[in-house]
């Protein structure tokens, strides 16, 4: 007889969030607007090298989304930018002058001058 019970294995994510930006994404959800159902990661086309990463509030699931659970939220990975995201880290920096998150993006090929876009 053969065995026909399918395997699966756990496929790991596109985007690994440092415990920092889970700390941060819990911060944001705790005064997130009513509706909000997570944050989500996009990259939208903008700035002078070609991409922007976003995070944003999202109010409903999309099925291509790749999504994350976290201690505090769940996280969104917008499914049109995972290919530009695999293998990234998402940390939450601030200093006594800047705040956000910072990307450790080994698909991307340069960045311009002031870090706001990235090229892959």
């Amino acid at each position: 007889m053969t065995d026909t019970t399918t395997k699966t294995r756990e496929i790991p994510a596109a985007i690994i969030l440092t415990p920092a930006a889970e700390e941060r994404i819990a911060n944001l959800m705790a005064k997130a607007p009513d509706d909000a159902i997570g944050v989500k990661l996009s990259t939208p086309r903008r700035g002078c090298s070609g991409l922007a990463y976003s995070v944003d509030y999202v109010t409903e699931e999309v099925a291509l989304d790749e999504k994350i659970v976290t201690p505090g939220g769940v996280f969104y990975v917008d499914g049109a930018s995972v290919l530009y995201l695999i293998g990234s880290t998402m940390d939450w920096q601030e200093d006594d002058f800047t705040a956000g998150f910072v990307f450790d993006n080994p698909n991307a090929k340069g960045a311009c001058g002031c870090g706001e876009s990235f090229t892959v």
